[in-house]
């Protein structure tokens, strides 16, 4: 049985950017290292939080920059984790 905790997680497949001022929607598991934090790349300070691409980040940190940053934060550097069917489904009344 291999062990899973030495290999380093794929990115996953982000979803859309907030607009500047929004909350980043970060709900999947993998945006959190249960197993190391490291220097966030914005603050520098320790952080389990990591982002679509493996970035080590605060999510505070992120809107921040989203929102310092709106017309970089286009290209999708932070983004909310893709809507899945089951969290989309219509609620009744």
């Amino acid at each position: 049985m291999t062990s899973t905790r030495g290999k380093k997680k794929q990115p996953f497949e982000p979803g859309l950017v907030p607009p500047p001022g929004a909350l980043l929607e970060w709900r999947d598991s993998q945006h959190f290292d249960r197993w190391q934090d490291r220097p966030c790349v914005l603050c520098d300070q320790p952080t389990p939080m990591r982002s679509h691409t493996g970035e080590p980040v605060h999510k505070a940190c992120a809107e921040d920059w989203i929102a310092a940053n709106p017309v970089e934060a286009r290209l999708g550097r932070f983004a909310s984790d893709t809507q899945s069917k089951s969290s989309q489904r219509a609620t009744h009344a």
